[in-house]
């Protein structure tokens, strides 16, 4: 949520915020109207407070009159109808002034991040920047398979019976396939804990409200996720929701940022509006396994830990020896609450395309303002909210995409990667 001081403040050096903000919005090619909008009522909020205070100074003055007349003997009944007309006054313009206020608070989450300055300017995925490449695709002597193809052949992967079961965009894993989703877990959990410095972490896979508010999916993405009926309670479409959460409306001691955690979740999305894409097999699916790099950062240094975590996602990649390029994603292309975002995209051979498997982002305080998240400076200052990071560290499900298509030979078995291979009982191919 932006910070509505911010926008009032006046202009410095020629440029206000508010312009800023304005400039910053047009370059996501999101609408300006709400902008304006809050800026109007937030003028009307504070003529309404002003009013307010000046009848309350009236009725002050006149209370003190009442009491005058009455130790004198006079006749205060004009002045007693009077004050009483100014307490309805103050009384509905004390009403008046809330109800603006709650209409500027909900326009207020309906709006996204400025961008940072670093961001490019552009209006979709085209005009997102590479930043590096990393890996040589590797070549095939023969046309290679689709992950589906592999899987279904070497009966590890079945999305008929989970059809039959549940619906479209389920699958049943088993054996091999199985194994080394539990594997990639183990293997992401143990690489960011004991050799990046994140704290373990298993949240509750069901939120509420207030938690979905926090993080900014809600109230403008609340399609997006699942909701169990006849109560608050949310299936997460990803564990940075519980992990912010985790320091809900709470003050932290300067000395104790960063704080970082790694979480394992499943993860549940209606994927509304993506009717049509990827149909087939696990790219895109109702439920999926990922691994979460959530960092809680002190303001100053919030763009170094950005670099940290996306670099601590890359290992992953690279110990898998994935080919991979890190994508920086221009101001039409990021999430809502994000201020830079960083894509990583792995190269798949059976689609002949790289494709997202982690999307690391610096919200800046923008999910703490909304979740009320601050730190108390050492030197005693006023408190001040923390900067939140997340990203993949990786998508397991895609991770497992990646492994099928990038190690499968042509007989249609599959090399198993070598840092794999201990979680999977030393096993070398999957036949």
């Amino acid at each position: 949520m932006i910070d509505i001081k911010m926008l009032e403040k006046k202009p410095e050096d020629g440029k206000s915020y508010y312009d800023d903000y304005k400039q910053g919005l047009l370059n996501r090619g999101a609408k300006t109207a709400d902008l304006e909008n809050i800026m109007e009522l937030n003028i009307k909020r504070k003529e309404m407070m002003t009013s307010s205070e000046s009848a309350k100074a009236h009725q002050n003055k006149l209370s003190g009159e009442v009491g005058k007349l009455k130790r004198e003997g006079g006749d205060a009944t004009k002045v007693l109808a009077e004050l009483e007309t100014l307490k309805s006054q103050v009384k509905d313009l004390e009403q008046k002034s809330a109800e603006v206020d709650a209409e500027v608070q909900q326009l207020l989450m309906t709006i996204p991040n400025k961008p940072h300055a670093s961001v490019p300017v552009g209006s979709s995925e085209k005009e997102n920047k590479i930043v590096k490449t990393v890996g040589e695709p590797k070549k095939f002597s023969y046309k290679p398979k689709e992950h589906f193809e592999i899987g279904e052949k070497l009966n590890i992967i079945d999305f008929d019976r989970a059809g039959k079961t549940t619906g479209a965009r389920f699958a049943f894993l088993k054996g091999a396939a199985a194994q080394m989703e539990r594997a990639l877990i183990q293997f992401m959990m143990d690489t960011h804990s004991e050799k990046h410095g994140y704290t373990e972490m298993i949240p509750p896979f069901i939120v509420n409200t207030k938690s979905l508010t926090g993080t900014g999916q809600f109230p403008k993405f609340k399609e997006d996720v699942f909701h169990l009926e006849g109560t608050d309670y949310y299936l997460i479409p990803t564990a940075e929701v519980p992990v912010t959460n985790y320091h809900y409306d709470e003050t932290l001691p300067e000395d104790q940022l960063p704080t970082s955690f790694c979480a394992y979740s499943p993860c549940f999305r209606s994927e509304a509006g993506s009717y049509g894409k990827d149909t087939k097999g696990l790219i895109r699916q109702h439920q999926f396994n990922k691994v979460e790099l959530m960092i809680f950062s002190h303001p100053s240094k919030s763009y170094e830990a950005h670099e940290a975590l996306t670099s601590h996602a890359e290992k992953i990649l690279e110990a898998l020896q994935l080919p991979y390029r890190r994508m920086l994603l221009c101001t039409g292309d990021m999430g809502f609450a994000s201020a830079k975002t960083y894509d990583l995209e792995v190269w798949l051979p059976g689609q002949n395309a790289y494709r997202e498997i982690s999307s690391c982002s610096n919200f800046e305080d923008f999910q703490a303002r909304r979740a009320n998240i601050r730190f108390k400076p050492k030197d005693g200052g006023k408190p001040q909210f923390v900067h939140t990071l997340n990203g993949s560290g990786l998508a397991v499900g895609r991770t497992l995409v990646a492994i099928l298509e990038n190690y499968q030979h042509e007989d249609g078995s599959v090399e198993i990667p070598q840092v794999l291979r201990s979680y999977m009982g030393n096993k070398a191919v999957i036949k």
